[in-house]
């Protein structure tokens, strides 16, 4: 922690994100694990890519999300047909009154957004895929030569379904990189989808309200960077992601089953999403425990399988937990 830090002043944004689960949990029945990933990627200033079935309330949770948070929200179907410019924006020719001069004004798509819901991302083909590359790493658009910043924070959460095969383009390698997470979405329990059952189907449910301002999330973004993180644990995240490379890796699995492993980002991201996860559960410095419940959603979409992995039935999941049954805690 830096010196210059008011530890109760810390407390109290703290305290508050204890306010913002409870009330996104309004509107979202169970889904723990889901919205925890979330939030550690929304307070690591990262995007997300969620994976699961139709129906299972991403979108619903992206507009909870933007509720208790108070920001504004976009959702964009991606289609086989839809372009670049539906998405980034286009200019339009307008024409001044009085004068009659006419000049071309950039129109801003629905990028400019705070929470950018992006449905079906590999529906669409590559050249619209890459449109969010830009937005995605560096905050903003350039169009025309002119640079457009983005509001901040921006957070795009992008859906893709894992059972439809027909009609999707795979997202390649540097679009991926650039999500910070990969969060698995699964069915309801039992008694969670009893509950959503009777939530949903009454009248006048109550919604998330409100208990943060965009101001906010920026501030726990700031304080983020300074969770401590010790040497010992910086060094063993480390080579985590050095062992995810099969030429100098020690972990069989990954010379087994692993084509290309993680890049330096991934590194950056599991510091990271550390750090943000301590913050959420009111610790001022990160643990093994982060690391762990973080490596899988940080690394598996990271990772390219070869075909004996494929062959043998392996799973990225499968080498995950290879790698932290592999690589001990000290050197």
């Amino acid at each position: 922690m830096s010196a210059t830090i008011d530890e109760a002043a810390v407390q109290a944004r703290v305290a508050r994100l204890a306010d913002l689960r409870r009330a996104i949990a309004v509107d979202v029945v169970g889904q723990e694990a889901v919205v925890e990933q979330l939030l550690v990627a929304l307070l690591a200033g990262g995007h997300c890519l969620l994976e699961g079935v139709p129906g299972l309330g991403k979108t619903l949770l992206v507009r909870a999300l933007g509720r208790a948070l108070h920001l504004e929200f976009r959702r964009v179907q991606f289609t086989p047909d839809l372009m670049p410019s539906d998405i980034v924006g286009t200019e339009i020719l307008e024409e001044e009154h009085g004068t009659g001069k006419r000049f071309f004004k950039f129109q801003p798509g629905p990028v400019f957004t705070h929470l950018l819901l992006a449905d079906e991302l590999n529906r669409t083909p590559p050249k619209t895929q890459s449109a969010l590359l830009e937005a995605m790493q560096e905050g903003t658009i350039s169009y025309g030569g002119t640079t457009h910043p983005l509001p901040t924070p921006f957070f795009v959460l992008a859906t893709q379904n894992p059972l439809e095969q027909a009609g999707t383009y795979p997202l390649p390698e540097a679009q991926l990189d650039r999500f910070l997470l990969n969060i698995l979405v699964d069915y309801p329990t039992e008694a969670e989808e009893r509950a959503i059952l009777e939530h949903t189907t009454g009248r006048g449910h109550a919604h998330a309200q409100a208990v943060m301002q965009a101001e906010d999330v920026l501030a726990l973004q700031q304080l983020v960077r300074d969770v401590h993180v010790s040497g010992d644990l910086m060094a063993w995240i480390n080579r985590l992601v050095r062992a995810t490379r099969p030429q100098t890796s020690q972990v069989q699995a990954v010379r087994d089953w692993v084509r290309w492993g993680a890049g330096p980002r991934a590194g950056q991201a599991l510091v990271l999403c550390a750090k943000a996860r301590a913050l959420l559960h009111g610790r001022l410095a990160a643990i093994r425990d982060d690391v762990h419940a973080l490596a899988m959603p940080v690394l598996r979409h990271r990772l390219l399988l070869s075909f004996t992995a494929e062959a043998d039935g392996r799973t990225a999941r499968d080498v995950v937990t290879a790698l932290l049954a592999g690589v001990p805690f000290t050197a």
